[in-house]
């Protein structure tokens, strides 16, 4: 039975690696997470298999407790959890498993460091494996808290007692000093600890300076770079994740480990090269706390009755979704929208996503897909924008820098950044609460522009009035 172990471990790997393949398009991402959880399954099952076979037995209440546990928290997380929460969710799930990454890797320094006599895994020497749980401790536990804090960002705040706290933004210059000194310091402990590998107050100094970091370094980031601060706990989690891998001796929790932890830094660096920043530059520069432009002019508002009359005849519309989209929820008055378009008119829809629209990857496509949004609808930034200027009219909802066009002056905070073309429409259609600015803190010519039409209010109640125009035409 012994020798089946490592094909199990095989298999695993090759689910998860298969199921990341398929998690890069829309249409297969449904098939790529459900390749990933049956490799999860798998690797569950074949660990308990060979613990076992080498211990001789365990303690089996703990496990099937905790995996009752965590299926039922599961369950009611997948029914109640909405679409637009996912953001929030995907955070949360970010700091728990880095600690989870760390508690093991704690547990089993600990085990060898209260029982010296005990067998240590082959090739591996106590001075290592503190090493290696010191590493866990330093990501997994700033993952935790830098996770739960971007979580508490996406959400806007947190309620207590009835009463709602905004999250604090704030990043004085000197805190990036104190964020390089916590960093070296935990890696001076490690070092230490590879001489008094048995003095435990290393670790609990590694684990209460890490956790402390994690919320310094995410405390000065603003919400709307919350998706490059996600992705990046995301891959910290990965590299957690193998750190424990390499101390437990399982090969593919270090494999799994590995793939998260690439996977997200690709990701990471995708993100940032679409919003012409550097990772430094989103960790250090504080842009959320960062003075924004005051707006001095003004624009007369259309009505949806104006806007209906507009798109009656327009042989071309593509909607360009944002995070306003996303905060009123109004995915499903889009999906709306765009059917009564092409069942009154006759008239081509499509959607332009850009890659940091939201407040996660992907966030655009996940909520028009849970309005039934055709996959074929859904085109990307590079692909869509040359369909612009034969394009009748562009529907802007709640988008803002994404679709700037100052990002093209080459000056300012959006200086190079890629953005969706919808100045090139013949007619543009704004769907926005105010003429503010966006988290940039840059002032959008596009509102101003003479064929441009604002519809301002929230964004679900604009499209709702937009519709009931366009059904009485």
């Amino acid at each position: 039975m012994q020798e089946w172990i490592p094909l199990g471990y095989l298999l695993s790997a090759a689910l998860f690696i298969f199921g990341l393949k398929k998690l890069g398009h829309p249409r297969t991402a449904p098939l790529g997470n459900q390749y990933g959880a049956l490799g999860m399954l798998v690797a569950v099952i074949t660990t308990v298999i060979d613990m076992q076979l080498s211990s001789g037995g365990m303690n089996w209440e703990l496990i099937v407790a905790g995996l009752v546990v965590g299926s039922i928290i599961g369950a009611i997380m997948a029914v109640r959890v909405e679409m637009t929460g996912m953001p929030e969710l995907v955070a949360l799930f970010n700091g728990f498993g880095g600690a989870a990454s760390a508690l093991v890797a704690l547990s089993e320094t600990w085990k060898y460091i209260e029982n010296p006599d005990l067998a240590l895994p082959t090739g591996l020497t106590l001075q290592v494996v503190v090493v290696a749980a010191g590493l866990s401790a330093l990501v997994g536990w700033m993952t935790l808290t830098g996770s739960l804090l971007a979580m508490f960002k996406l959400k806007g705040g947190v309620e207590l007692f009835g009463k709602w706290f905004s999250t604090p933004t704030w990043g004085p210059a000197w805190l990036n000093p104190v964020k390089v000194l916590l960093t070296v310091t935990v890696l001076a402990l490690i070092v230490m600890s590879i001489n008094e590998p048995t003095n435990t107050t290393y670790l609990w100094a590694i684990i209460g300076i890490s956790c402390l970091l994690g919320i310094i370094l995410v405390l000065p980031i603003g919400g709307a770079d919350m998706p490059v601060v996600v992705s990046l706990l995301n891959s910290l989690s990965g590299i957690a994740a193998a750190f424990t891998g390499f101390i437990i001796s399982n090969p593919v929790l270090i494999v799994a480990g590995s793939l998260v932890g690439a996977s997200g830094l690709i990701l990471t660096f995708i993100m940032c090269k679409a919003m012409n920043r550097t990772l430094p530059d989103v960790l250090f520069k504080s842009f959320g706390g960062s003075t924004k432009e005051k707006v001095t002019r003004t624009k007369v508002g259309s009505d949806p009755d104006e806007v209906a009359m507009m798109v009656d005849g327009a042989q071309k519309v593509i909607i360009v979704p944002g995070y306003g989209m996303a905060v009123s929820q109004c995915q499903h008055q889009v999906k709306e929208f765009g059917d009564l378009l092409e069942e009154k008119f006759g008239t081509e829809v499509k959607y332009a996503i850009h890659p940091v629209a939201g407040r996660m990857p992907g966030h655009m496509n996940v909520l028009l897909a849970e309005a039934n949004v055709p996959y074929e609808q859904l085109i990307e930034m590079d692909e869509i924008n040359p369909e612009f200027p034969e394009c009748d009219v562009a529907v802007v909802i709640g988008a803002n820098d994404t679709c700037n066009p100052a990002a093209r002056s080459g000056e300012g905070p959006l200086a190079g950044m890629p953005i969706i073309d919808a100045d090139q429409a013949r007619t543009v259609v704004i769907i926005k609460r105010s003429l503010s600015v966006g988290y940039a803190g840059v002032d959008n010519d596009l509102f101003y522009m003479d064929k441009t039409m604002m519809l301002f209010g929230d964004g679900k109640a604009m499209m709702t009035g937009l519709n009931n125009a366009i059904k009485e035409i």
